[in-house]
């Protein structure tokens, strides 16, 4: 195995010298040791799905022009110093070229002593650039913005949350449906990841008919899940449900998907509004979904499918749904954060 050039000095990757069975066993013993801390030691843990380098579709960047030269990169271990990124075995090929790319623009772009954020994400029409600066936008910028971005096919460029440029839709597929993202949309770190979480989620909720999708993000699972059930989509960011029910009208063959704005760390779906569905998803960011787990424990919903990011939060709400009767399925890891200390995971469980 390959180890990066910035290995030992990037904070992106700990454990990439690591031989490979060691290193999947430890990816697993986070899920293992989360588990039992919180009375769930007898769980299955099944073994990890374990994604390509160079599949990562989105990364932020952070930059910063000292003496004329940019370096551009991730920070370094335990640091805030940018590690000056020449190689990466993490992120897609594209996403790496775009670092080159931008290198070059913002010796330009930036005054001496200044730094800039990138949240760079890969569409299935391009790469969508969210630039985060602590200057505001000028037409002299956004020309010199637009040009780059036209000369590298970029399809978007955002900046401090305006579209600065934006050379056509930015959409990605999920089942048979194209959702266009709105900005900064957040989407499963690789394609392959994504297909191995959605194919759980898929045999977790059976055959259920009516099925509420929390936390739906833009759409990962609503759509495949709509094209044998009934799905209730459920998320704060309103304009990722105006992205779902856009993307419901122009796509045949879905079964009916409603959704609701709503906070489900503040209100999260009750005893009764939970009522008319036989199955939930869920897919809480890394705080978990204690409120939400808490409701569902004292529901009657038969089958709940949860994906999360965060091993230890995952464990503390899996034990408030076993305390009220759910039986824990096998938990799948799935690494798409490869040699961090981040591991993703899916499980089911059922009344």
């Amino acid at each position: 195995m390959k180890i990066c050039r910035h290995f030992g000095t990037c904070g992106g990757c700990s454990f990439q010298d690591m031989p490979d069975d060691a290193y999947r066993s430890l990816k697993r013993s986070f899920v293992v040791d989360a588990l039992a801390q919180n009375g769930l030691a007898n769980t299955e843990v099944d073994s990890v799905i374990e994604v390509m380098p160079q599949t990562r579709r989105r990364a932020v960047f952070k930059a910063t022009k000292r003496g004329g030269e940019v370096q551009i990169g991730f920070h370094a271990a335990q640091s805030h110093a940018i590690v000056d990124m020449h190689e990466c075995l993490v992120i897609t090929p594209s996403l790496f070229a775009l670092v080159g790319s931008l290198r070059e623009f913002l010796v330009t772009l930036l005054n001496d002593g200044e730094d800039i954020e990138v949240h760079a994400t890969g569409s299935d029409t391009g790469l969508d650039i969210a630039m985060r600066w602590s200057r505001k936008l000028t037409p002299a910028i956004s020309a010199g913005i637009a040009r780059w971005a036209q000369k590298n096919k970029i399809a978007r460029v955002t900046l401090n949350g305006n579209i600065v440029t934006e050379f056509g839709a930015v959409t990605v597929r999920f089942a048979n449906a194209r959702v266009a993202l709105a900005p900064e949309s957040f989407l499963q770190p690789t394609r392959e990841g994504e297909a191995a979480l959605r194919d759980k989620v898929l045999a977790g909720v059976k055959n259920a008919k009516a099925i509420a999708d929390l936390f739906a993000g833009c759409g990962t699972f609503t759509f495949p899940l709509a094209q044998k059930a009934k799905v209730h989509a459920v998320e704060l960011d309103k304009s990722a449900l105006a992205a779902i029910a856009a993307a419901a009208r122009a796509t045949q063959g879905l079964k009916p998907i409603t959704t609701e704005a709503r906070d489900l760390f503040k209100v999260p779906l009750s005893g009764s509004e939970l009522k008319p569905f036989d199955a939930v998803v869920m897919d809480p960011p890394r705080a978990g979904a204690k409120a939400q787990a808490t409701a569902l424990a004292a529901s009657a919903v038969r089958r709940i499918v949860y994906v999360s990011c965060n091993a230890e939060t995952f464990a503390r709400d899996a034990g408030i749904l076993t305390k009220g009767g759910y039986k824990l399925g096998p938990v799948t890891p799935v690494d798409q954060f490869l040699w961090s200390s981040h591991i993703e995971l899916v499980a089911a469980f059922t009344r």
